[in-house]
């Protein structure tokens, strides 16, 4: 049986710039090992940790191809980034770094935060290339996606954290293991952003820590997540059939549960936490006329498949809300 670490708030915040998320994560009686802190991590990340901590651990990093303040609040964090970035810094040239530098500028002025990306054994020309790309997206989508790169470096440096207390973790598997897609919020690589991670992705356990279909609501007009919203999910109940474009049989529709959205625009638990999500089509409602009358949507249904592949992964399914548009992707 493996003894239980114990981990103060100093030891937690350079693996994540965020106080609260230290703080919560020290608050935790000892973990056993690595994987039992790295669920409380994702579980603290995405769901107590809110957009002001989020904005303090983005802070935390230097930019790409710089290297941290000699002020840093974690020397152990300014030390392991100077190591993330080393592939980087290794391949680049004079000229690569001046565009790094300039497209960092702009990325900031249009975002606000520091262009964040899991950079452990990726190149220069790898880094620019992403960056250009998420250049190209929404501020809110960019957000979410920022903070799913700092839940993967913060799973890398986990284990770093472990592997130096315990002194028998196996290194090599938890960095396989850092590299695997997180799940909640929010928020939220697509399969095509998937695809660019470099790094193996071990076979998907089958364990869960949380139901394995969530939302959240941003109000796009106010800036804000959107609280208050009733939120309902149902399941197609013919398994041989599928509701049909212009179809109205609601009878089919199976209620799974409903909740409504929290300070932060987090739905409750929608439904049961299973290992396996039964495939089929899903549907979930918003009742966006209580939460805005003058509104253009009554309400808003998101209807989509899970396949028997897909069976074991998670979905969340957000809505970007205005007056008068609406949108959602699938996040992870």
């Amino acid at each position: 049986m493996e003894s239980p670490i114990v981990l103060g708030e100093k030891e937690w915040l350079a693996c994540c710039g965020s106080v609260r998320f230290a703080q919560e994560m020290a608050s935790i009686k000892p973990f056993s090992n690595y994987e039992e802190a790295l669920d409380a991590a994702r579980d603290i990340w995405f769901h107590k940790v809110d957009v002001n901590g989020w904005l303090e651990a983005f802070a935390a990093h230097p930019q790409i191809g710089e290297s941290p303040s000699q002020t840093h609040k974690s020397p152990t964090s300014a030390q392991w980034s100077k190591g993330e970035q080393s592939t980087a810094l290794a391949t680049a040239t004079d000229s690569t770094l001046q565009e790094l530098y300039d497209w960092n500028v702009r990325y900031r002025q249009k975002f606000g935060f520091v262009f964040l990306i899991f950079a452990s054994g990726r190149s220069t020309p790898e880094i620019l290339a992403e960056m250009k790309k998420r250049y190209h997206n929404r501020p809110i989508v960019e957000f979410e996606l920022a903070a799913q790169e700092q839940m993967k470096i913060t799973e890398l440096r986990l284990s770093k954290l472990f592997s130096v207390n315990t002194k028998t973790a196996n290194t090599a598997d938890m960095v396989t293991k850092a590299g695997d897609r997180v799940g909640v919020i929010g928020g939220h690589l697509t399969a095509a952003n998937a695809n660019a991670n470099e790094i193996q992705k071990p076979p998907q356990s089958s364990t869960r820590t949380r139901p394995p279909i969530t939302t959240h609501i941003l109000d796009l007009a106010r800036g804000t997540p959107a609280a208050g919203i009733e939120v309902r999910l149902e399941k197609w109940g013919p398994v041989e059939s599928q509701p049909l474009f212009g179809g109205f049989d609601s009878v089919h529709w199976i209620s799974e549960g409903s909740s409504v959205t929290d300070k932060d625009g987090r739905s409750g638990q929608l439904m049961k936490t299973v290992d396996a999500l039964n495939p089929g089509v899903y549907r979930i409602s918003f009742n966006t006329g209580m939460y805005n009358p003058e509104g253009f949507f009554p309400y808003v249904s998101i209807v989509f498949k899970v396949t028997e592949s897909q069976k074991l992964e998670h979905f969340h399914v957000p809505l970007l809300l205005s007056p008068f548009s609406f949108s959602t992707y699938r996040g992870s």
